[in-house]
């Protein structure tokens, strides 16, 4: 049976299962685990030994930052040295504060949970340590049942499938690829010459993306839960590649210019036929192919090789004519930077000082970009446009229920139902 829940639902009705370490037959933690002490008006307090590598575990999992984790749990050295243990209720907070299912704590050993997608982050030549977040897993769960609903609404609907998902493969060239996706999307020279920001080419693109019938996703937090910021060094996006319901996520903590190539980059993969979790690092090019392909048709199609060359001044100096790439293409220098690779402007040892560089510019500039705007505008861009409106179209009509509603859109009140179906004009 599941290993899961709070300590609440759990303890009262868990038997006593293999790998554990150890619970009566009502679970109640055995004596090996816990000790008990009676106090003065007769309540026992029960405290449950939880192994250091578990708590360990949950820390690194839970993605939260040192200096936050410090404050937040006080007592957690003191449990990981066994110097005390934690109580019950402290034990059910623990896990609710750091997004871990309470039945884990109690495992012999931590369990070996994998993304549920094909992985290509990598930090150097491997896939991180701690990749496998809290955050990371429930934002894709959530994008997987919101894809399933859709999916299933398609299929009802007696809508066909898309015929570009899957319509590119490994042999296809980038380039082609990349055009075949430039005439389906219209993200044409003339297109591109219309938006005069990077965050308009951000929306143009989305918004193109979804006319053809790909849902698309970005936000900066987990679900609705605005204390849950996704770190834009874990991932940057996803694709979840399916012939009805193809998704795209995007990390909206990460700038403006990231995202646009994250979408795009996205796309391919779609194209692609392929689901698969994204980092911008250039060894994960290197090290996949699939990578690799999808960073070159993402890039041709957001600056053709034919227009940087004739755009590009070899002999301009280096910096300055980043910069003015970065502005006529509206992507990230980091992007003009790889074609200026592909150009065969810069040797690999050049590239790479060059991206160090720039990152270490974006990072000094990356302050604080929480948005504050109106909840009406942002929430269809964090749960998609098309995927918003068919939810509540569906719900108005009484084919889904209200429950199912709020819990994919990540709302509790049936007048904010309502107010998103006014903004997005479905009444």
């Amino acid at each position: 049976m599941p290993v899961c829940g709070t300590v609440n639902s759990f303890l009262p009705v868990l038997p006593a299962l293999p790998g554990m370490a150890g619970l009566s037959h009502v679970g109640v933690p055995t004596s090996r685990q816990a000790s008990a002490r009676r106090g003065d008006t007769g309540s026992v307090t029960v405290r449950v030994e939880v192994r250091p590598e578990l708590l360990r575990w949950a820390r690194v999992r839970s993605g939260i930052s040192d200096d936050v984790w410090a404050a937040r749990f006080p007592r957690f050295e003191a449990w990981v040295s066994g110097d005390t243990l934690p109580t019950l209720r402290q034990l059910q907070e623990f896990a609710q504060r750091t997004y871990t299912p309470v039945g884990f704590l109690l495992l012999d050993e931590p369990p070996n949970e994998e993304v549920p997608i094909a992985d290509f982050r990598t930090v150097g030549d491997r896939t991180p340590q701690g990749a496998v977040t809290a955050d990371l897993l429930d934002v894709i769960y959530l994008c997987q049942a919101r894809q399933e609903w859709y999916r299933d609404h398609q299929l009802l609907s007696g809508e066909a499938p898309l015929d570009f998902v899957g319509s590119a493969t490994a042999q296809t060239s980038p380039a082609e690829a990349s055009a075949a996706m430039r005439e389906r999307l219209g993200w044409s020279a003339q297109q591109r010459g219309r938006v005069r920001s990077v965050d308009d080419a951000v929306a143009a693109l989305r918004e193109s993306a979804e006319r053809v019938g790909v849902l698309v996703m970005i936000s900066g937090i987990v679900g609705a839960n605005t204390h849950r910021k996704l770190d834009p060094e874990q991932f940057r996006g996803f694709a979840l590649a399916d012939p009805y319901a193809p998704l795209v996520f995007v990390n909206g903590a990460d700038s403006k210019a990231a995202q646009l190539f994250t979408l795009a980059h996205e796309l391919a993969h779609v194209w692609l036929g392929s689901s698969a979790l994204f980092d911008v690092e250039p060894a994960s090019a290197r090290r996949f192919d699939s990578e690799r392909w999808a960073n070159q048709a993402a890039a041709e199609l957001l600056v053709p090789m034919s227009e940087f060359v004739a755009a590009f001044d070899v002999k301009g100096e280096r910096r300055a004519q980043m910069r003015f790439l970065a502005r006529r293409f509206r992507v990230s220098p980091q992007v003009v930077l790889v074609r200026m690779r592909e150009a065969g402007a810069l040797t690999w040892d050049e590239f790479m000082i060059e991206l160090r560089t720039e990152k270490q510019r974006v990072a000094a500039l990356a302050a604080e970009r929480a948005s504050r705007g109106n909840f009406y505008n942002t929430k269809p861009v964090q749960v998609g446009k098309r995927f918003a409106k068919e939810l509540i179209a569906s719900t108005f009509e009484g084919r889904t229920t209200y429950a199912e509603a709020f819990r994919l859109l990540g709302i509790k009140k049936t007048s904010t139902l309502e107010g998103l179906a006014h903004q997005l004009e479905v009444l």
